[in-house]
């Protein structure tokens, strides 16, 4: 349950829309490590870290299907050659106890002809669809509830909107991610299958670093224009919490990847789920990070409305705020 204020739609005294010369003043106003401290409490109270990991959850049920697909896909076209790309990078980023599981599960997409490879394709991106689709849904209401806007949109509008972003926003993720997460051994896999030499890798390792940033940071501020019930300010102002939001997920992920490749007996406790367990922690940084960014986003156009303190006043300090104290018969009590 949400407990913050609500962030009040601001703009400028002409009526435009807020941009990053206003985001920038308001930094230097009230420093940004009073705005991320503030912002780490109103994703605290906003209960940001429940809707991360349900949001975590969704995203993993539709990662593993994609991938399925991709590479039954690479198989129904004829294309085996690429479907051993796809298998060769999947096996490469897994931990070593469940390369085995993994290379079964890719493996067998192919192994019963095109009309087989079809029907994993078909079921594989409809499944991640619908998965991300829940997913987007999800962030909508965790977002909402770090504005403090108690209600989400109507059903209808509130799933189209999310299938939209799936189509647009999580294709674009999906492209940034592949590229930082899965370019080298991509690259490596394309190298040695193709034979495209060690002048195309270098470029290719070059460049996936700009076009992965780039493809997550519009990604990130298109969901932080799109996803909450509530007029947003402008992309440029909503870019300061996709920067932080995509540091933040590089940050989270590279020492979630030294943890699984370092601590002792990770790959031994979980065994051939070891992938699983690792998609899943990486899934829920994810979310933590996406939602971190819109408590960011939120609390720097609170404290240009006047409100420093996200948190609703609770004055005698027994943990319900004091508007839901002035009403005893709230199913909060």
């Amino acid at each position: 349950m949400s407990s913050v204020r609500a962030v009040p739609e601001t703009r400028r005294m002409t009526g435009a829309e807020l941009s990053a010369d206003d985001a920038w003043h308001t930094v230097c106003r009230f420093g940004l490590w009073h705005l991320l401290a503030t912002g780490f409490v109103r994703l605290r109270y906003g209960d940001g870290f429940s809707h991360a990991r349900a949001f975590a959850l969704q995203l993993a049920l539709a990662a593993v299907p994609l991938v399925i697909a991709g590479a039954g896909l690479a198989t129904a076209v004829g294309v085996e050659s690429f479907a051993e790309v796809i298998a060769r990078t999947v096996v490469a980023i897994s931990p070593g106890s469940s390369d085995a599981l993994v290379q079964q599960a890719i493996g067998n997409t192919g192994d019963e002809g095109s009309e087989r490879a079809e029907v994993v394709v078909v079921l594989g991106l409809v499944t991640a669809f619908a998965a991300a689709t829940s997913a987007f849904a999800q962030l909508e209401r965790g977002a909402n509830r770090i504005y403090g806007t108690e209600r989400d949109r109507p059903a209808l509008r509130k799933y189209g909107r999310a299938a939209l972003l799936t189509a647009t926003a999580g294709v674009s993720m999906t492209i940034g991610l592949l590229l930082i997460v899965a370019g080298e051994p991509f690259g490596e896999a394309m190298e040695q299958v193709y034979r495209w030499g060690d002048t195309a890798e270098e470029l290719w390792d070059v460049l996936r670093w700009p076009c992965g940033l780039v493809a997550l940071v519009v990604a990130v501020t298109a969901l932080l224009r799109f996803a909450p019930r509530r007029r947003q300010p402008g992309s440029s102002w909503l870019a300061v919490g996709g920067v932080v939001t995509v540091l933040a997920w590089l940050a989270g992920s590279g020492l979630l990847a030294l943890y699984v490749a370092l601590a002792a007996g990770f790959g031994e406790t979980y065994g051939p789920l070891t992938a699983v367990m690792a998609l899943l922690l990486w899934a829920n940084v994810t979310g933590i990070a996406l939602l971190a960014g819109f408590a960011l986003a939120a609390q720097l156009e609170a404290v240009r409305g006047g409100l420093s303190d996200p948190r609703l006043p609770d004055s005698d300090d027994d943990g319900i705020p004091d508007r839901l104290d002035e009403h005893p018969a709230s199913p909060a009590r």
